[in-house]
């Protein structure tokens, strides 16, 4: 039998909750364990309930999204967390990443999204809505000619963070200056390069900048 994915939710809106514990435990594999109305609880309610995946609102009374995160940081939670946030500003995006949110979605994409991106974030990976996706990469992409804007490649093998990365190590990004830009660590970029030269079956960035022009990620 397949182990369960552990879910907590942490809004301080009992609608919501209702609403996407009852979404949620559509999926086979899912197990909504608890909820918590404020952030003082949070901690504490996942750890007793052992949750695989927390689902946490930025705006929480008592204690806010934020100062949740800096608690599980400091605790070394093994819960992966991903942002439910009505706010989709970038300034905000780049603080819970920077204390450990592997996911970011808007609320009002919650409902085609949130099953995807529990899956994801389990698995290890980053999630981040398509809207929430296009804003961080336009930040930091607009001014530069070399960039393919209308990226599309048919039946890829690699993933959409992948992409990301092998266009920007083509467009001569340091391993520094991607993390920052997607608001991951140094080794997280370092694991996937990695991950792409295997899938890409290359051994040094030369392939992966061929790779990149061959699927109009840049312009030549």
């Amino acid at each position: 039998m397949t182990n369960k994915i552990r879910i907590h939710l942490a809004d301080d809106h009992q609608v919501l909750i209702d609403g996407l514990t009852n979404l949620l435990q559509t999926v086979p594999n899912f197990e909504v364990v608890g909820s918590s109305l404020n952030g003082t609880t949070v901690l504490q309610n996942v750890i007793e309930n052992k949750a695989d995946i927390l689902v946490l609102d930025i705006s929480m009374p008592q204690k806010d999204g934020i100062e949740v995160l800096q608690e599980f940081n400091k605790n070394e939670s093994p819960c992966k967390i991903i942002i439910l946030s009505s706010y989709d500003e970038l300034k905000i995006i780049k603080e819970v990443m920077k204390f450990g949110a592997k996911g970011y979605l808007t609320k009002k994409c919650a409902g085609k999204n949130i099953i995807e991106a529990i899956k994801t974030v389990y698995q290890g990976q980053e999630y981040f809505s398509d809207a929430v996706r296009e804003k961080i990469f336009n930040t930091f992409t607009h001014n530069n000619p070399k960039l393919n804007k209308n990226i599309y490649i048919e039946n890829p093998i690699l993933s959409p963070r992948e992409i990301e990365i092998v266009t920007l190590i083509s467009l001569e990004y340091t391993g520094k200056e991607i993390s920052e830009k997607l608001f991951i660590s140094t080794n997280t970029v370092e694991t996937h390069r990695k991950n792409i030269m295997r899938k890409l079956q290359t051994k040094n960035t030369i392939g992966l900048v061929k790779y990149a022009l061959k699927n109009h990620l840049i312009n030549p």
